[in-house]
């Protein structure tokens, strides 16, 4: 080409790449508030998941950056179209500069499957070293029908069920009928941006997906100060060592598991000062309970359900199964919930946004013979236990747990599988505040 043009074409690139590296259901009864075990509907959705381990945090002064998602800060109940409380599993941020979309943080290598090891505890849980717990409200429980149990059991967390075996998260719903209005929801994610695939939000060497750790039963217990939504959240103090990985990005979620007591302990937009937790908001989940949040509240996630239980984690992906279904968001959502979910993410009134709570499952007629290794094995879940609209933040975006050992190479194959091979299955009726 032209002397001139080459020059020209030689610097636009140079910029280029230097901007690019700069960017670093029967609706339930009215509940007011005490928590009771229930059991979970066919199709229902409610809670399950093992442990993935980000780079190690230390202490953290001072509040996140605002949570992104549709364009807002963390807001838990919508006050405008499209509001959100939080953003995407792994972080909106983290999610636009995924290393499977061509670029990888500095110094962190594309990571190569381990060899599963033999062992109840997986090697990557955290083990850190509770007094004796502090008790929550009474509360009025949210009612549910009774789930399918998954054959075999449930996924096991530090020795604990993650929930009951007729718990929603682990009920097989490939038989589950077709929602009517199927079709709509599935063109409505689509025409809201994004690819239109299927996007793992964790890999990237341990540095996307959201970190949790297994704690014992003497771990000591730290305050919990809550900033946004108290009136919502299970009081503290919580058993999470202020040394905890904080997931990347403005969710900022922090997730652990209490050995003994087999309790979760789940806190969002967290962050750590003088010697305590400050969060948004937080939630105590019985993993041997099938007991909901009340109907309108959250949790630590906009559903109002339990984050752990829908992500994908490394141990189960190398054992060749994985047990429950999966969490996933979507950009924009309606002002309603299904049950297991307890809460909404938006003012929309369009019935053809998904509705939080939200379940899809991946056409039996989809073929994924051609795909292989871990993504063979999240393909085949998809296929039985389907994934949950969990909040809002990027299109077809599914959680796992971050893990150094995931392969993206491996994960980049999920996205060559278009929303379309989704179909929404009928879980229950659409609550509406």
């Amino acid at each position: 080409m032209p002397i001139t043009r080459a020059i020209l074409v030689l610097v636009a690139g140079a910029l280029f790449a230097a901007a690019c590296v700069g960017d670093a259901p029967v609706a339930p009864p009215a509940s007011s508030s005490a928590t009771a075990e229930v059991a979970l509907p066919v199709g229902a959705a409610a809670n399950s998941t093992d442990v993935g381990v980000a780079p190690a945090h230390s202490d953290q002064a001072g509040p996140p950056p605002a949570s992104v998602s549709e364009g807002a800060a963390p807001s838990r109940t919508a006050a405008s179209d499209g509001v959100s409380r939080g953003s995407s599993g792994g972080s909106q941020g983290a999610a636009d500069r995924h290393p499977s979309e061509g670029d990888n943080p500095a110094g962190i290598a594309a990571a190569t499957p381990a060899p599963t090891v033999a062992m109840s505890i997986p090697v990557n849980e955290t083990i850190v070293v509770i007094s004796a717990p502090t008790s929550t409200p009474t509360r009025t429980p949210t009612p549910q029908p009774t789930a399918t149990p998954a054959p075999g059991g449930g996924p096991t967390i530090g020795g604990c069920a993650v929930f009951p075996s007729n718990n929603a998260w682990n009920a097989n719903i490939s038989a589950y009928p077709v929602h009517a209005n199927s079709a709509n929801f599935i063109a409505g994610i689509n025409a809201t941006g994004g690819t239109g695939f299927l996007h793992a939000d964790f890999g990237g060497g341990g540095a996307y997906g959201i970190p949790y750790i297994v704690v014992p039963s003497t771990q000591p217990m730290v305050p919990v100060v809550f900033t946004d939504y108290g009136d919502e959240s299970d009081p503290g103090p919580y058993p999470i060592p202020l040394t905890a990985p904080i997931e990347g990005g403005s969710d900022a979620h922090v997730l652990a598991v209490r050995q003994g007591e087999c309790k979760l302990y789940e806190l969002f937009a967290s962050y750590v000062s003088g010697g305590s937790w400050f969060a948004a908001s937080g939630a105590v989940w019985n993993l041997n309970s099938n007991a909901l949040r009340p109907a309108g509240w959250t949790s630590a996630d906009a559903a109002g359900l339990p984050i752990l239980a829908g992500l994908a984690r490394y141990d189960e992906a190398q054992a060749g199964v994985i047990k429950h279904a999966l969490r996933f968001t979507v950009s924009q959502s309606q002002r309603g919930y299904i049950l297991p979910a307890t809460h909404w993410a938006s003012s929309s009134t369009d019935p053809n946004r998904p509705p939080i709570g939200l379940r899809l499952r991946l056409k039996a007629s989809y073929d994924i013979s051609g795909y292989t290794g871990h993504s063979r094995v999240i393909l085949q879940a998809l296929k039985t236990y389907g994934m949950i609209v969990a909040d809002n933040g990027s299109n077809w975006f599914i959680s796992g747990a971050a893990d150094t050992r995931w392969d993206d190479d491996d994960l980049n194959q999920l996205k060559l599988v278009p929303g379309s091979a989704f179909e929404a299955v009928n879980t229950g009726p659409i609550v509406t505040p």
